[in-house]
């Protein structure tokens, strides 16, 4: 069974949520800007056959793919932050044994151990709605 996190190892990674959480903040403001000056409902009304429909269609899609993606990392990222402050980070929300620490350098909203997450993608895959 491997070391529970230090105090010191706590303290970075607690850095780095925060600081990605920012970073992410930032970028969704910026993707939100952006599409209120490209105006991609104005664009769609302007189309004239389907090929340029699509092509609207796409490009709202994309926009709102990758704005709910941000979404989902700030929402891990706050279920990290809530698990350093009640002192479970680190620990598997399955198996509560310790969460090994390259993993959770490479990612840092992990909850669950790679025995454990990959059971968890084995049994859970594909839960998400069907795309093209």
């Amino acid at each position: 069974m491997e070391q529970v996190l230090t105090d010191e190892q706590l303290n970075e990674f607690r850095k780095r949520l925060k600081r990605r959480y920012w970073e992410i903040r930032e970028e969704v403001r910026q993707e939100l800007l952006r599409s209120d000056e490209e105006r991609f409902i104005e664009l769609a009304g302007r189309v004239h056959d389907p090929e340029e429909e699509a092509l609207a269609d796409l490009l709202v899609d994309l926009n709102l793919a990758a704005i709910d993606r941000h979404i989902q990392e700030l929402r891990a990222i706050d279920e990290a932050l809530i698990r350093i402050a009640d002192g479970t980070y680190g620990i598997c929300i399955d198996c509560e044994q310790p969460i090994g620490i390259a993993r959770l350098r490479a990612n840092p909203t992990a909850k669950r151990c790679l025995r454990c997450q990959e059971l968890y993608e084995r049994t859970h895959a594909h839960t998400g709605t069907p795309s093209l």
